[in-house]
């Protein structure tokens, strides 16, 4: 794609901000299991992120990731996200994370089960009324504007329950235009360093 996998003001506090304050934080309690899609799966790095967080408030989750390029055994090794927020035991978690099979729910922790989906977001199906958070972190609308249609947005209101957050880096006129035309409620705010805003739209 010619792009950047993550800021270069720093790829965690990126993902923390856009994803698990602006997201996860905002909206687990009181939910179980907590369901989760993330949009690009790429490094593994929000999947770690949330597995953490899960840990930590003793919440079940269910975190499915779809992804139509992954990343090879020889780069995901390579990264060093494990070491950097938790030796140890989350060293563990991240290589289970990667190697989890395609296609089927695997429990990668006494919180957190995942579900990665080899596909394009176009030709994928979710059930209506299922997902309690969204993290749409995919490639830039400039690289991939077909993921930011107001199609796709309109799929994963479907899926949503009410209540439920879809959070995302981008602000771009467009796709704030396509996500309220699929009938979310779209707030600007405050983006992590390096990046003025961010969107949360809610259903």
């Amino acid at each position: 794609m010619n792009e950047t996998y993550h800021s270069s003001h720093g790829a965690v506090q990126e993902s923390r901000h856009v994803f698990i304050d602006a997201g996860f934080r905002q909206i687990v309690k009181g939910k179980d299991p907590f369901n989760v899609l993330e949009i690009g799966f790429g490094t593994g790095l929000n999947a770690l992120l949330t597995l953490i967080e899960a840990e930590a408030v003793k919440k079940s989750v269910v975190y499915s990731a779809i992804e139509a390029y992954p990343l090879d055994q020889g780069t995901w090794t390579k990264l060093n996200y494990p070491g950097m927020l938790c030796p140890g035991e989350q060293t563990v978690f991240f290589e289970k994370i990667h190697l989890a099979g395609w296609g089927k729910e695997e429990k990668i922790s006494s919180f957190f089960s995942l579900h990665k989906i080899l596909m394009k977001l176009q030709d994928y199906s979710p059930f209506e009324n299922h997902l309690d958070l969204i993290y749409f972190d995919a490639f830039s609308p400039a690289v991939q504007p077909e993921l930011w249609t107001n199609e796709i947005f309109r799929k994963l209101f479907i899926a949503m329950k009410r209540g439920g957050v879809l959070t995302t880096y981008s602000v771009k006129g467009d796709v704030i235009r396509s996500m309220k035309a699929a009938g979310f409620i779209v707030e600007k705010i405050p983006g992590p360093p390096g990046k003025r805003q961010i969107s949360r739209a809610t259903k």
